[in-house]
């Protein structure tokens, strides 16, 4: 299980894994989920990227090309077998989805969910390790990317029976999104 945490968070204003929500760092949440899951968490990220302190393995991505798909591939050309990966922004999918996840047998499969395509989170196949790394050296978008490659999709109906979709995968770039989400995760205000 690897759990993607090399981005700067330019639009955060810090680097993602180390944001506080509900008490606990968007990298902690991650690891728990993965845990929870039955699966080894390894944290992917540049070398110079400071990550709080968690115990799991890191392995290192490549500094350039600076592109989403870099860490992809470089776990990919590590891994033993296939890979459930999970970018450290989504930090409320919770361990029955990445369970599921990992049980699908696509060589490659991506949730497309809460109206949106995920391309990051999915199940990914070391066969794919090319062509993701050619893909970050060229700048291709992602989605297209990984669309390309075939992927095949869970879907709002697979993901909601893990719960709702919506806060499953509420994706925390912004400050806002991160107010947003622990309001979520809060629940009601009390009447």
């Amino acid at each position: 299980m690897v759990i993607l945490a090399g981005g700067a968070g330019r639009r955060m204003g810090a680097p993602k894994a180390g944001v506080h929500l509900a008490g606990r760092t968007l990298l902690e949440h991650a690891v728990a989920a993965t845990r929870d899951a039955g699966l080894r968490p390894v944290v992917v990220a540049k070398g110079d990227m400071a990550l709080p302190a968690v115990d799991v393995e890191r392995w290192p991505e490549p500094d350039d090309p600076r592109h989403p798909l870099t860490g992809v591939a470089a776990a990919l050309e590590r891994a033993a077998g296939p890979i459930v990966v999970l970018p450290v922004d989504l930090p409320a999918v919770g361990p029955g989805l990445l369970r599921a996840l990992a049980d699908r047998p696509e060589p490659l499969v991506v949730v497309e969910a809460a109206g949106r395509l995920h391309p990051l989170l999915g199940r990914f196949d070391p066969t794919h390790a090319p062509d993701l790394a050619a893909a970050a050296v060229a700048g291709a978008p992602v989605v297209r990317t990984v669309l390309g490659l075939g992927a095949a999709r869970m879907t709002d109906d697979d993901v909601r029976r893990h719960g709702d979709p919506a806060t499953l995968l509420a994706n925390v770039n912004r400050p806002e999104d991160l107010a947003a989400l622990e309001a979520r995760l809060a629940g009601p205000p009390p009447t």
